[in-house]
């Protein structure tokens, strides 16, 4: 059964997929001298398309051949497994806890070849502890060993420090900002925090923007 939440799988030709196609042909190009394996996939302040961006993005890699992992490190309001219908009972804290899940990820194959989710699993009581811990870092390099690509969903960035925390563990960081809703001054803020912390910026997605059928080409 087709995502419908997922424009990318819902309705591939659309002027809306093929925008993420690009978005990830622009990554993967990012990457020529500086390899981005890794990225983490956030917004400055709350807000719903960050989650759904980083979905259809993984969707376009997996398409393209590469193996991807959707790894959902939103510890304090986590959706991936909402957006594909999957349990969340274990997942990445499970990973962070249990030793034989560090050796075994509890990675959910989705109906798209090549994409796989690991979901945030049980929330714990201070989210940026773990995500700040030698073993997050252990838990990403087990993940590389599985995948071309892993993308990982995070509080915004304005919310919380789980953003610039785990950022500076990972290749770079994808920013979301939603027309006529993300403040220009979150924006810059969320932006000085994770330069902050020497977070590589990869570039920012404009949501919700007016569509124009201007150059479209179908």
């Amino acid at each position: 059964m087709t995502n419908s939440k997922l424009i990318t799988l819902s309705d591939p030709r659309s002027a809306a997929a093929e925008a993420f196609r690009t978005l990830r042909t622009n990554l993967i190009f990012s990457g020529v001298e500086r390899s981005v394996a890794t990225m983490l996939v956030t917004s400055a302040a709350q807000s719903e398309d960050k989650s759904l961006v980083l979905a259809n993005v993984a969707v376009t890699f997996a398409q393209a051949g590469n193996t991807t992992i959707i790894v959902d490190s939103d510890l304090r309001r986590p959706s991936q497994h909402d957006i594909w219908g999957i349990n969340n009972d274990k997942g990445l804290t499970t990973m962070l806890i249990e030793d034989g899940a560090l050796s075994s990820p509890p990675l959910v194959q989705t109906e798209v070849a090549n994409l796989s989710i690991l979901p945030s699993g049980p929330l714990p009581p201070i989210p940026a502890d773990v995500l700040s811990s030698q073993r997050m870092l252990e838990i990403i390099g087990v993940l590389k060993a599985r995948a071309h690509y892993i993308l990982f969903d995070s509080p915004p960035v304005l919310a919380a420090t789980d953003a610039a925390l785990l950022g500076a563990k990972l290749d770079g960081v994808l920013l979301v900002v939603r027309a006529s809703a993300t403040r220009r001054d979150h924006t810059a803020r969320a932006r000085q925090a994770l330069e902050r912390v020497h977070v590589r910026i990869l570039g920012a997605v404009l949501t919700n923007a007016p569509r124009e059928d201007v150059g479209v080409y179908n």
